[in-house]
């Protein structure tokens, strides 16, 4: 069902806008608290009513609107986060961050006006929030979630280890491997004397056998 904002509400809408929203949402929650009323034929007559009479307010409130909204052009956000595995994050990411980081960079706007799928990012990347500054003006914006110094830290020394086991495994590997060569290298000394002396015991034994007997 349509009904007419009342106010600003976090994750739906601004004040005087008409938006769509579940009955039981509207009747159990929006309308008693005073957040809204039913958009009825005469309660958007009213609406109409109101927002002509402040048009010049209006339209003072879209410029200052768009004024915010073209400071995002060009503007690039980098939240920083702790990760876990791969890149996953500790905790997640959510409006009130993006909120924070823009203001950091100079852009006015309260975490109630940006919205990012999901509610909340869990992994590293490049993400895209709708941001509003007014009922008529808003903007997709994209910011990017990257890894704080303490997971880069972490990240490297793993790394770092990884390469000094694999290094040590292939040293292993390779004297295993030259210790195998060896025991089968004709050339080592110790085969050769050990052939040596096999060949002469075979030659003894064929004189032995060749050599007649000199017993009657």
């Amino acid at each position: 069902m349509n009904v007419i904002l009342r106010q600003d509400v976090e994750g739906l809408g601004f004040e005087f806008e008409v938006v769509s929203v579940k009955p039981g949402y509207a009747r159990n929650f929006l309308i008693p608290r005073g957040l809204a009323t039913v958009a009825t034929p005469n309660n958007v007559k009213a609406l109409n009513e109101v927002l002509e009479a402040r048009k010049a307010e209006e339209a003072s409130l879209i410029s200052a609107a768009k004024e915010k909204a073209a400071k995002l052009e060009g503007l690039v956000v980098k939240i920083e986060a702790k990760v876990g595995t791969g890149d996953k994050l500790f905790g997640s990411v959510n409006n009130g961050d993006l909120a924070e980081a823009l203001v950091k960079a100079g852009v006015e706007i309260e975490k109630k006006n940006i919205k990012i799928p999901g509610n909340t990012i869990k992994r590293l990347g490049k993400y895209e929030a709708k941001v509003r500054f007014h009922r008529e003006v808003e903007v997709d914006y994209g910011f990017e979630i990257i890894p704080d110094a303490a997971s880069i830290k972490a990240a490297e020394e793993a790394a770092k280890t990884r390469a000094e086991l694999a290094k040590l495994d292939a040293e292993k590997a390779a004297k295993a491997n030259t210790e195998e060569g060896s025991f089968f290298n004709f050339d080592n000394p110790i085969y050769a004397n050990d052939k040596k002396a096999k060949k002469e015991e075979v030659s003894e034994e064929v004189t032995t056998e060749e050599t007649p007997s000199t017993e009657e």
